[in-house]
């Protein structure tokens, strides 16, 4: 089974996902695409339901999220019943939605989990805790068929410690949050793909997706002005993975970069 997974979505880049997502599905045979979703409203603040259902009429399967799930109040409603949309598994239980879902497709059960990192994040409960219970609920090959999993946050170390923690017991673990992507695409020891981050799908020419003049005032305290999402020519940026049908662990990982300001690297 292949799968397609994309970095943090800037609404800049959804023209161009809607005409090379078809582009790569075909090219490259995926079955199941998983994006992060969770800046993709118009300002780049949160997801609405519009725009999920946008992401989902392009291809979509499921939308993980992170610190910015909540920043559009009405997704409290949409996410309680749309259960291809996630939040942070390690958030507080109060919220409504799921952290993390089994999925079927071609006949094949994907569970897509999402946690968030600890440090320089909002508080959530520890994310290793919340890590291991999960993995016991949920066994690659007894109950799933794979396992992808979101780990959005600032901190490297963090999220290549959730890699090697589930690395055999999971397909892969990508990084999301930071907007850059990692060049570290890599089947860890026993069999589990990883990258640090998939950066982002928006324009570089850019502050992390927001308009570079603003946010840089802002730095050297010129301007309290609210930063704006940039809508230069955009880069879609994310990963293509390659899984065993047998195992359910990686065979192989390789890097997409679409467009915009990075060396491209078409798959």
């Amino acid at each position: 089974m292949k799968f397609l997974v994309l970095g943090d979505i800037f609404p800049s880049a959804i023209p161009l996902l809607k005409k090379k997502i078809p582009y790569l599905i075909k090219k490259n045979k995926i079955d199941f695409i998983i994006a992060n979703g969770e800046n993709s409203a118009k300002d780049g603040q949160g997801i609405t339901e519009a725009t999920a259902k946008k992401l989902f009429k392009l291809g979509v399967d499921v939308l993980t999220s992170g610190n910015h799930i909540w920043d559009k109040k009405e997704i409290l409603k949409y996410i309680t019943h749309e259960k291809r949309l996630l939040r942070p598994a390690n958030v507080s239980e109060t919220l409504p939605g799921h952290g993390y879902n089994i999925f079927k497709k071609s006949g094949k059960r994907i569970c897509v989990i999402n946690l968030m990192t600890n440090y320089f994040m909002q508080k959530s409960s520890n994310i290793f805790s919340v890590a291991k219970m999960i993995i016991k609920k949920i066994n690659l090959k007894k109950n799933v068929d794979y396992i992808i999993v979101d780990v959005h946050g600032e901190f490297a170390g963090e999220k290549m410690a959730i890699g090697h923690l589930y690395d055999g017991k999971v397909t892969l673990v990508f990084g999301s949050h930071t907007h850059i992507p990692s060049s570290d695409g890599m089947i860890l020891s026993k069999g589990t793909a990883y990258q640090t981050d998939l950066g982002m799908c928006g324009d570089y020419n850019s502050i992390i997706g927001l308009e570079k003049n603003i946010f840089l005032k802002k730095f050297l305290k010129i301007t309290s002005k609210s930063n704006r999402v940039a809508f230069g020519k955009p880069t879609i940026c994310g990963s293509i993975i390659k899984a065993n049908n047998k195992t359910g662990l990686a065979k192989s990982i390789k890097q997409v970069i679409i467009g915009g300001k990075l060396n491209s690297k078409n798959s």
